[in-house]
């Protein structure tokens, strides 16, 4: 791993109770330290964007998050709105209510829709398919059925289920994937060794709030 790791990190704030001032910081935080991006909450991508006019920094928002739940056609006006706000990327969480159900048909007809904007757009898209409640079989379907759409990234978590990204699901995406496709770890990573062993079984981003104590950590193994 040659590059930094903070050309890696996308610097997180998405807690229920995320304040303008916390983004701020996020912004001012992910500046200094060249992070790839921010991911912040859809209201704040306006400000985000100002606020980073003239760095490198890239704005990642979320729709329907956390639970996936909401409706395609909410889903696709979401992106819209983001994408009228300055988002440079959506991290999409898929409908695991569907998938769970093995609707895989009303899989295919979201990305589908929800694809249509952000093609017009010209932007990126990752799909969140929250891997740690996934078995392994419905985790390799997610790779098989995915790789047949122009998507980005498949992104392992949204931070709010009962268990965020391992390295065997980073390797089975890594395994089940095409290449074009990128993978974004996400879900309880918290330190700088963590951080550097999924990135070696195949993570070509990193979600994380704790990216400033990971820095820290990074510098200290220099």
């Amino acid at each position: 791993m040659s590059m930094s790791i903070a050309s890696y990190i996308e610097h997180t704030v998405l807690k229920q109770t995320t304040t303008i001032s916390e983004v701020d910081k996020v912004c001012m935080e992910a500046s200094m330290e060249n992070f790839y991006a921010v991911c912040i909450p859809p209201k704040y991508v306006h400000g985000a964007k100002k606020m980073l006019d003239g760095s490198n920094v890239k704005v990642v928002t979320v729709i329907g998050f956390p639970l996936g739940l909401s409706a395609k056609e909410t889903k696709v006006k979401e992106i819209e709105e983001a994408i009228r706000m300055g988002a440079d990327e959506l991290d999409m969480v898929i409908d695991l209510g569907a998938l769970k159900s093995g609707d895989w048909k009303h899989l295919e007809d979201e990305i589908k829709d929800c694809l249509k904007p952000v093609y017009a757009g010209r932007k990126i898209v990752k799909v969140i398919v929250e891997s740690g409640i996934l078995t392994e079989n419905e985790l390799i379907t997610c790779c098989k059925l995915y790789s047949n759409f122009n998507i980005d990234f498949m992104k392992t978590s949204t931070g709010y289920a009962d268990k965020g990204v391992t390295i065997e699901a980073v390797k089975l995406m890594k395994t089940y994937l095409p290449q074009r496709i990128g993978i974004k770890a996400s879900g309880g990573i918290r330190n700088y060794a963590f951080a550097k062993e999924l990135l070696n079984a195949g993570a070509t981003r990193i979600g994380c709030t704790a990216s400033m104590h990971i820095m820290k950590e990074s510098r200290e193994h220099k």
